[in-house]
């Protein structure tokens, strides 16, 4: 495709993110199958809960979480009650979980828009019941899911607290567990002394959920793994499983890093988003004049220096100045000095013919040629869901077949 007729919204500064629903289909069809190899014959296939929290990783949330559901995901995960209610308004019926559970005073919201709130303190089911209560909701319709701490210290009950939850649950006759899951907190570690905490966590949740069905309360939908322990750990797949990242068409850093060479061999995934911006001003720079704020970047030659229309502002990581590099004309440009707010530059000076209006791909997909945001994000040593989410309101996003 020529550099100058990328996809682009017709209005406003040219930056854009292309959002590739095809290669999102993929990535959730590909997911699916894995954790449902036919060499098992389950009775029930495992579901999908897809993540779509952070606005959709910064794809739109409702947007892809509306695509999805036509595409067969049987699970939303949102961050809280708002998130949930704008995938509400873009049509979603699928259920919907909030994942980081409820402040005081998001039951209303919850009980209006069926979103089912993760529990991860006993007490919280008195709120819920009473606002549940307050909605005249029958009995046993307001779900949730209860989230069990085991061994990442940060949300969800201890497994010691089980009978308090099972006590209080008891008093609660509008609520309905709908089921019981926790987070890992090294699941792409393989190696070292934090390898073992991945059966720890597992064998803890486990003790939890048999105490559980011990004191007669059925656990409901059993869900553990998120996208590492997908790709990475069937040992963890239970009834559902969580993508994240990789519903976006991308793999985690393992520890070792062959991890990630064969979970990328065994379940290939597309990039699903890719962000552009035109060049918007070319100069010939000598050699050793500063470019940008405090002439961070001094060319040791004579240089063609190209400004593109996107700076931090819209998603261009900061740590990427003389650091990262650009896709233009199917050439890796690199960023030189301090990223701007509204503006990047780029050397220009080995891409043939470069001109004013070029498309610059600084991660995603440009014809055949592929910048991996994950690649980009492990250069300056963050995560890729960092560079997704890090996509600003104020770009647009372009939905493709």
């Amino acid at each position: 495709m020529p550099a100058r007729r990328k996809t682009q919204n017709a209005n406003g500064r040219p930056v854009w993110a292309d959002v590739s629903l095809s290669a999102l289909a993929h990535n959730l069809h590909a997911i699916r199958d894995f954790v449902n190899p036919k060499s098992e014959n389950r009775s029930t296939p495992r579901k999908v809960l897809c993540i779509v929290k952070g606005n959709g990783y910064g794809h739109g949330g409702p947007q892809v979480a509306k695509v999805l559901e036509r595409f067969g995901a049987d699970w939303f995960g949102v961050t809280g009650a708002t998130e949930g209610q704008q995938v509400r308004k873009a049509g979603v019926r699928k259920p919907i979980l909030a994942l980081t559970s409820f402040w005081p005073g998001e039951e209303a919201q919850l009980l209006a828009n069926k979103i089912s709130p993760a529990i991860i303190r006993c007490e919280q089911l008195v709120a819920f019941d009473s606002a549940a209560s307050r909605k005249k909701v029958a009995k046993r319709s307001a779900g949730f899911h209860l989230k069990i701490d085991s061994g990442m210290n940060r949300l969800g009950i201890a497994p010691t607290d089980i009978e308090c939850f099972a006590r209080q649950y008891e008093k609660s006759s509008r609520l309905k567990l709908e089921g019981v899951f926790t987070h890992f907190a090294s699941s792409e570690v393989f190696d070292g002394p934090i390898a073992t905490q991945n059966r720890r966590q597992e064998e803890s949740f486990y003790k939890a959920v048999e105490r559980l069905r011990a004191l007669g309360i059925d656990p409901g939908v059993i869900h553990l793994a998120n996208s590492a322990a997908i790709a990475s750990r069937p040992e963890t797949w239970a009834d559902m499983v969580r993508p994240g990242a990789i519903l976006y068409g991308y793999h985690p850093s393992y520890d070792p890093i062959e991890r990630r060479v064969q979970a990328e061999k065994e379940l290939p995934l597309r990039p699903v988003m890719s962000l552009r911006a035109r060049i918007i001003n070319i100069r010939n720079v000598p050699a050793g004049d500063g470019v940008g704020y405090g002439s961070k970047f001094l060319p040791t030659r004579a240089s063609k220096i190209a400004v593109l229309a996107a700076g931090y502002g819209d998603g261009i990581h900061r740590s990427l100045g003389n650091k990262g590099s650009v896709l233009v004309r199917g050439v890796l440009a690199p960023i030189v000095g301090i990223v701007s707010m509204d503006v990047t530059m780029i050397d220009v000076t080995g891409v043939p013919d470069v001109a004013l209006g070029d498309v610059a791909t600084i991660y995603g997909t440009d014809g055949e040629h592929i910048l991996p945001a994950n690649l980009v994000a492990r250069s300056i040593g963050t995560v890729t869901s960092d560079l997704l989410c890090a996509v600003s309101a104020r770009v647009p996003r372009i939905y493709l077949a």
